[in-house]
């Protein structure tokens, strides 16, 4: 056993000695699986590229890649040496030993601060020209510096940079127009007053007019695609060539593009008769096309993390609608927003409560901080009286509000999303414990249900069995029994869809991926749960029925990371495929072809964005390595449509969960605010 072994051995939970030095106790750490290996691996680069490197600069660098791999765009260094608890979140024993090492000489902000200012891996902005240095220290004169890996800092710059041009930049309107197409797209909406309640959905298409950026936000139910399909046919009405205007869709994943297709024609062809005869959208639906993944509408490059899609080459539209943006990590949005050409106009989709992107950034999460108190302008307000007939609330107005205030809308009242499994949302989104168990206990109907305990058998049984009305993987299972005569097409086509559409009615949904509660267990158990019932056949890794998800883009097969699908028959029987359903489009490919797919009865909550089951269960385990945060059981819950059951290993994770809400350090507001310079 090697002297870090037996150090952590011995100590693992002994607070009561003298810090370790800071190189064992790093190595210890990683051994607890607190950092990872990566971690430790640019702490070397560090210290190899650094004669006598301070424990200062080797910790702050070793945070800053622990952080990243958590979601974090940079590490800010005040916070951690005041509060490191509430940035890293670190259990209880692996805390105390960071707190005993930041207690010793050395580790003040001015000592961080000199360390990493006097070394040349590090950039200090407004101090030093930019020479390729892999870290950046910004605000060094504030009290709250930032400490960056350069890419996240470029991309946290890029982002500014187009948001703060987006927001400037009018448009000229013709407000006669655009009050007539407003009439026509919204007629059962009254003109408002101080007393009544303003239509955010007509607002919102109003102020879309404005400019090129706009953001709407807004919970489940909210009808943020409505909104975006009667933008659509705003922007078709009001142009003078509707028929040239080149329209875009696209999603971070391919089922959420699949449904934001689905949604957008669908209201788009309720739409006809209002706009008829002026406006074809039959046509117009057709000419804009499928929507895409972010990955294909950009052109990944297999190997690389370059694009097709570039500033130099940028994407030839006009009008890019982009859903479910909460999952679009910071790196993408520099991306996307490098390739849009200037003229065009982005209409970015999302709910900002829910779970930020798996990757570094919460980008809509900070553009939309201040989007529940408006903060808009006179003129914002008297525009939207004059075009659209509707008052802003005097609470959300402010004579200093943001460019970006005046570009960013959120839909405040769910059309859809009501009952008990609503009045939960809204309870755990505003981390009101005591009102959450109090739905879950009192519930009048049966669409909601909790349990707690350790016996893993209740979660097998349930996703087997399934509890009264609510789906189940039986009724999945039941299709899959129901198989098509061998050559015949149509049969064939019916019989997958049905089989695709009844696995969709549920999904078992966990906070992390190993062990007996997380993913790979749980997909293990209900495997052979299933098997045990006679629900699924005997067989090696590729049965009939096994359900897969996609973890690798791979665009030659049209395949996706977060795609998923079931192993079925070909349509003569004499061959596995993986057949995906996006939307009406039904496609397959070989089991031999795909290589990058796992199992999928049980699946992430990160991974479940962007789709919605008839019954959701969300699965809260004791050990969570500090994932169990407030969004993530709010993503949970409102995945749901008819019926949620909450699985919890002990009573109170819930209302740990909810004092926990999701924290990422980020620079991106001090950026738009003008505190850092966005150009280079």
């Amino acid at each position: 056993m090697s002297h870090v072994d037996d150090v952590f051995t011995l100590d693992l939970f002994d607070t009561t000695q003298a810090p370790l030095p800071l190189l064992e106790q790093l190595h210890a750490w990683q051994a607890q699986d607190v950092l990872r290996q990566l971690d430790l691996a640019w702490m070397q680069f560090v210290r190899d590229h650094h004669n006598a490197a301070s424990d200062a600069l080797l910790l702050a660098a070793t945070l800053l890649t622990h952080l990243e791999g958590r979601g974090h765009s940079c590490l800010p260094l005040a916070e951690v040496l005041s509060h490191p608890s509430e940035v890293l979140g670190w259990e209880s024993n692996a805390q105390m030993q960071l707190q005993a090492q930041l207690d010793l000489p050395g580790h003040s902000l001015a000592q961080w601060l000199h360390a990493l200012s006097g070394s040349a891996l590090v950039r200090v902005v407004d101090r030093d020209a930019d020479t390729g240095q892999p870290m950046v220290l910004a605000g060094m004169q504030s009290e709250t510096p930032l400490l960056y890996l350069r890419r996240y800092w470029h991309h946290e710059r890029l982002v500014a940079q187009h948001v703060q041009a987006r927001c400037v930049q009018p448009d000229t309107i013709d407000e006669a127009s655009a009050k007539k197409w407003l009439e026509r797209l919204f007629p059962s909406s009254p003109k408002t007053t101080n007393a009544t309640a303003c239509d955010w959905q007509r607002l919102a298409c109003a102020l879309a007019l404005r400019g090129r950026l706009t953001i709407i936000t807004g919970g489940p139910g909210t009808g943020k695609t409505y909104t975006a399909a009667r933008l659509l046919a705003l922007l078709w009405g009001t142009s003078a060539q509707p028929h040239d205007l080149r329209v875009a869709l696209a999603a971070p994943t391919g089922k959420a593009a699949a449904r934001l297709k689905q949604s957008i024609d669908h209201a788009l062809l309720e739409l006809q008769p209002l706009v008829a005869p002026d406006l074809d959208l039959p046509a117009l639906v057709e000419r804009t096309g499928a929507a895409r993944t972010l990955h294909s509408l950009l052109g990944s490059q297999p190997g690389t993390r370059q694009w097709r899609h570039q500033r130099h080459h940028p994407l030839e539209v006009d009008v890019l609608i982009v859903d479910e943006a909460s999952m679009v990590h910071l790196e993408m949005m520099a991306a996307l927003l490098e390739a849009l050409p200037p003229t065009a106009r982005l209409i970015v989709l999302g709910d900002k409560d829910q779970l930020a992107s798996v990757e570094a950034g919460a980008v809509l999460g900070d553009l939309c901080r201040s989007a529940e108190n408006g903060h808009y302008t006179p003129d914002t307000v008297a525009y939207a009286l004059r075009v659209a007939g509707q008052h802003i609330p005097a609470a959300l107005q402010d004579s200093d509000g943001s460019a970006l205030a005046q570009r960013t809308i959120m839909l405040r009242h769910s059309h859809r999303f009501g009952g008990p499994i609503g009045e939960l949302a809204q309870a755990v989104n505003a981390g009101d414990a005591a009102t959450a168990q109090q739905v879950l206990a009192h519930c009048a109907d049966d669409s909601l249900h909790a349990s707690s305990g350790g016996a893993l058998k209740r979660i097998w049984d349930l996703a087997v069995h399934g509890r009264g009305p609510a789906a189940s993987y039986r009724h999945y299972a039941q299709a899959l029994g129901t198989h098509a005569p061998a050559g015949d097409e149509a049969a064939h086509r019916a019989w997958v869809i049905g089989v695709l559409r009844a696995f969709e009615g549920f999904r078992l949904l966990c906070a992390v991926r190993e062990g007996d509660w997380g993913v790979e267990g749980l997909n293990s158990a209900i495997e052979k749960a299933l098997r045990a019932q006679g629900l699924l056949p005997s067989g090696g890794e590729w049965y009939v029925g096994r359900p897969v998800m996609v973890t690798r883009n791979d665009a030659a097969l049209g395949v996706f990371n977060g795609d998923i699908g079931i192993t079925l028959p070909s349509v003569r029987g004499d061959a596995l495929r993986v057949y995906f359903l996006d939307g009406a489009e039904l496609r397959s490919v070989g089991v031999a072809r795909l290589a990058h797919v796992e199992t999928a009865f049980a699946m992430t909550v990160h991974k479940s964005q962007g789709s919605e089951f008839a019954h959701t269960a969300l699965v809260l385990p004791a050990r969570s390595g500090g994932v169990l945060g407030r969004e993530l059981v709010y993503t949970g819950i409102t995945r749901a449509r008819q019926h949620f059951s909450l699985l919890t290993q002990h009573s109170a994770l819930l209302a740990e969960a909810l004092a926990n809400p999701t924290r990422r350090s980020s620079g991106l507001l001090r950026f738009l605010q003008g505190e850092f310079a966005v150009t280079a």
